[in-house]
């Protein structure tokens, strides 16, 4: 096997990970009996024939106090509240070409091994006998058709390839060394290609191109691509819009198309009942030799997502988190008492679950040069009761502070959650006194420069009772230091568009997305990279497009210098204190003014239900919800397991 260098591309590992492939013939391979019909009348070669000939070993269920070698079979459900949330299989499957660890560490996962130098030249190996779903070879040529017959392919890719393939507005150089080598080089460093390719909703590099050459216009048979788009169910009635139906490689949707995940799709749509049987195929295998996952299906049922909580407290879901809330917490509890499962408290790892934003690229002429004074954010923050709003919602059990990294991440330190984020309605005061808005109407409201009171309208997607609780504290708190607050609750597109345009002072929204950041991490989150950010919308864009007006602000703009050095840093330590710096100046400037955080997310699992997490974090970045923890691990424990009736 290749050696392999860390994702940084600075050192060579001198020995394999636990969770290492090893050689198939090192184990003795068993078939799941699942199986094993199909193999008996030849529909399916024996499991020797099916895995890699080096197949990812999951050395940890062994080594791991917390997890057992499971045993094959059973089915579970889950409960998703629109159709197109079955894509959270491919979000929990997290079969990925390189995925995180139980360390949070990049390591090869599809891959075999991958070397990195100078983060600017990727060189990957995929593993011999590797196969999709449907059986054919899993090899480069399917990273080839993606990249020269998608990406670079102006009709089906018209705005050039994905984002993160991008270095100074460049695409990679892209080489196939052998059937089961591809190399990406770019003239800079991209640090984020990795970890796009790590994510829940990941980079696809690669196509199934024996599947996806039939709908190609430069490989297909005229009459029968002609065919296929005249019956397709398709908007756009041409090659492209049929191909791009046909790859939904994120959203799940098409069950004839292969895949490398762990469960795969078997029901068309439309559908409110949807069957995942294992994949022949899957890569991985436990240290028995047993072809992982060990769940045989997993039933996804379609639900209003009102009534999911309601549900799983019947019974319905064997494994849920998604839909439930702190607030189901006591009836889910009592309904474990009437079914067999467990109610868990995992914790959530944003920023903050709740935060405020100021608009810095407000349009108000009057509000816009108080929103960007410091000391205004600072007299906010600080008038923001957040352990009122920890006792009165979240039964005491979240942490309070500012919207910026949680303690379980290697960056976190204590001074940045306090900072400005204590209750002092004294200096509070005191700050805008500062300011000199000393002037007040019969209400006691404080009056801006132009005579208007101080009444700011927070806008809001207004998808949340719990965010609806938190502002009505917030209001009660901000008028003891002569600031009123209103909530404007629109359409989440509505909401994004008035941010957008500038039309917004203030927003609510939760706070950043992973708390749970390392170092070699991208801090884009923390700068005016995107559109999206709530605090400086105008500038994100400027950032992404070159529209709109850079940052003409001094810590906005360093900001976004200490993001391009760690793009940039050749080394660990440059990247921590590029990080170090920018963690100090988002705690200091309050772009964004936290409420609380790590607040506690009910898990139900059935009693049956093995080797998932008895405590973990919630989060979509990095730990892709169950993805990070390999639902493939899991396993129904049916000799021990109970019926609802043997629970009453």
């Amino acid at each position: 096997m290749k050696p392999v260098l860390s994702w940084l591309g600075l050192l060579i590992l001198s020995a394999f990970s636990t969770l290492s492939a090893v050689a198939s013939d090192a184990i003795s391979l068993q078939e799941p009996p699942f199986l094993l019909e199909q193999v008996e009348t030849g529909t399916l070669p024996p499991v020797d024939k099916r895995v890699p000939s080096e197949p990812f070993v999951d050395q940890l269920l062994s080594r791991s106090d917390s997890l057992e070698p499971g045993r094959y079979g059973g089915s579970i459900r889950l409960l998703m509240g629109k159709a197109k949330d079955i894509r959270q299989l491919v979000v929990y499957g997290y079969a990925r070409l390189i995925g995180f660890n139980e360390n949070v560490e990049l390591e090869a996962d599809l891959l075999e091994s991958f070397e990195v130098k100078q983060q600017r030249e990727f060189t990957f190996h995929l593993r011999p006998g590797h196969r999709w779903s449907d059986g054919e070879p899993f090899t480069a040529e399917d990273f080839r058709y993606f990249w020269e017959e998608m990406a670079m392919n102006e009709e089906l890719y018209p705005f050039g390839p994905p984002a993160a393939m991008l270095v100074d507005g460049k695409p990679p150089r892209f080489e196939v060394l052998d059937p089961l080598t591809v190399r990406y080089t770019w003239d800079n460093p991209n640090p984020e290609f990795l970890l796009a390719l790590a994510g829940p909703s990941p980079l696809f590099i690669y196509r199934p191109s024996h599947y996806m050459k039939q709908f190609h216009v430069d490989y297909a048979e005229p009459y029968k691509l002609a065919e296929l788009v005249a019956s397709a169910n398709i908007k756009k009635k041409n090659w492209t819009g049929l191909h791009q139906r046909m790859d939904h490689q994120y959203r799940f949707d098409n069950p004839e198309l292969p895949t490398l995940q762990p469960w795969i799709p078997t029901t068309e749509m439309p559908s409110e009942h949807f069957i995942f049987k294992r994949n022949p195929y899957y890569h991985r295998v436990d240290a028995n030799g047993h072809q992982l996952p060990y769940l045989d299906e997993i039933v996804i049922d379609i639900a209003s997502s009102k009534l999911i909580p309601a549900k799983t407290g019947a019974g319905e879901s064997d494994l849920q988190g998604r839909y439930l809330e702190m607030s189901n917490y006591t009836f889910l509890r009592e309904g474990a008492s009437r079914n067999p499962y467990d109610v868990r408290l995992w914790s959530t790892s944003r920023g903050s679950r709740v935060s405020l934003y100021p608009n810095l690229n407000t349009n108000d002429d009057t509000w816009r040069p108080l929103i960007r004074d410091v000391r205004f954010r600072r007299a906010l923050s600080l008038a923001v009761n957040r352990h009122e709003i920890n006792q009165v919602i979240y039964f005491g059990l979240a942490l309070e502070g500012a919207d910026t990294l949680i303690p379980e991440s290697p960056l976190f330190k204590e001074e940045y959650r306090n900072a400005w984020a204590g209750f002092d309605l004294k200096q509070a005061n005191a700050l805008l006194d500062e300011l000199g808005l000393t002037e007040r109407d019969d209400r006691g409201i404080r009056l801006l420069p132009d005579g208007r009171p101080m009444e700011i309208i927070i806008q809001s997607a207004g998808e949340s009772t719990e965010e609806t609780d938190i502002l009505e504290l917030i209001h009660d708190s901000w008028m003891d230091i002569g600031i009123k607050l209103h909530v404007k609750p629109t359409e989440r597109e509505i909401f994004r568009n008035r941010v957008f345009a500038g039309d917004a002072l203030m927003s609510v929204w939760p706070g950043i997305e992973n708390g749970l950041a390392t170092a070699d991490m991208s801090p884009a989150e923390f700068a005016p990279t995107s559109q999206q950010q709530l605090c400086w919308p105008k500038w994100g864009k400027h950032y992404e497009t070159e529209q709109e007006s850079p940052p003409d602000m001094e810590e906005p703009k360093r900001l976004l210098a200490l993001y391009k050095e760690w793009r940039h840093a050749d080394s660990i330590e440059q990247k921590r204190q590029a990080w170090q710096e920018i963690l100090e100046i988002r705690a200091d400037q309050v772009y964004s003014i936290g409420t609380v955080t790590q607040v506690k997310q009910p898990i139900v699992v059935n009693k049956a239900l093995r080797n998932v997490p008895e405590t973990a974090l919630w989060n979509w970045e990095p730990n892709a919800f169950f993805g990070r923890f390999r639902p493939e691990r899991f396993w129904l424990d049916v000799d021990n397991s109970l019926t609802s009736a043997e629970v009453q």
